[in-house]
Parts: structure tokens; sequence; C-alpha cells
């Protein structure tokens, strides 16, 4: 990886300016809902669970770029309010897999209805059809980038 001062000024600025863009709007999504609702760690781990599958705890903690520990208590209160199952690998049975509970379908789908329902809101509103395509258009690349960081 270069090292940043080798990087031009305008690459950094970019970098720090979308940084802090893409912080103000997961800010203000999460402050949109109410105290004891799921985190967004939680939505995280119950979304990659829904589109990929049974994970072990170990992978799913690589997965989110966690420690260990953490997922080990995530996945723990996640479990205690009926959002995620344990069960033993059928493969080996000395691992246990995570899966998300109808539940933990129903919190998801319940807490990315609310929030892109704001997004859709705000780009209804507030950005004229130009400016949705080009928001639109730039997606796969804001989804490469989370990927690779």
């Amino acid at each position: 990886m270069a090292e940043l001062k080798e990087l031009s000024p305008d690459l950094v600025r970019a970098g720090a300016d979308l940084r802090v863009a893409v912080g103000r709007i997961a800010r203000r999504l999460r402050q949109a809902h109410e105290v004891g609702d799921v985190t967004l760690s939680e939505v995280s781990v119950l979304a990659r669970l829904d589109r990929d599958g049974p994970k072990t705890p170990a992978a799913l903690a690589e997965l989110e770029r966690i420690r260990p520990q953490a997922m080990g208590a995530t996945l723990s209160e996640m479990e205690s309010r009926g959002l995620v199952r344990r069960e033993p690998d059928t493969v080996d049975g000395r691992k246990v897999l995570v899966s998300v509970t109808a539940a933990g379908r129903k919190m998801l789908s319940e807490r990315r209805s609310a929030s892109a329902e704001r997004i859709t809101h705000a780009l209804a509103e507030e950005f004229t059809a130009v400016e949705r395509r080009k928001l639109l258009a730039v997606l796969p690349l804001l989804d490469r980038l989370a990927e690779r960081l």
C-alpha cells in the first residue's frame, strides 16, 4: 500500500471528505432508531447471515473485522433476543454455526425499510433526477471500497 505522503493531496483530501460524508450518513441513520434497537454491528451480522447463510462465530468475526471476543458478545446479545441461533455444524460437530432466525429476518427487514424510507424521502425531496442518477452510478464503487477497507 502506498504511503499517504506519496499520494496526491487531492486524493488524500478525497479520502478524508469521503470518510466524513459516510460517517455523517451512518450517524444520522443510527440516530433515527430507538434506544435498545439493534446496533449497526448487529444489523451488519444479520445482513451477512441472511445473505450468505450460516457461519461460525470465528468466520463472522473475520468477515466483520472485529475480535472474536467482541463477536461472541454481539452474538450472545443477539441470541438472547432471538435474532440468531447457534447449532452444531453437521459436517464438523466441534464447530457451531450461527444462523439468522425468523425474528432476526423480521428485525432486519424493518430496519432496512425504515432506513431505506428515510434515504428515499431525502433523495426525492432534496435531489434532482440527474443527481439521483449520479448517486446510483457510484454505488458499485462505494460497495467495492467497503470490501477493500
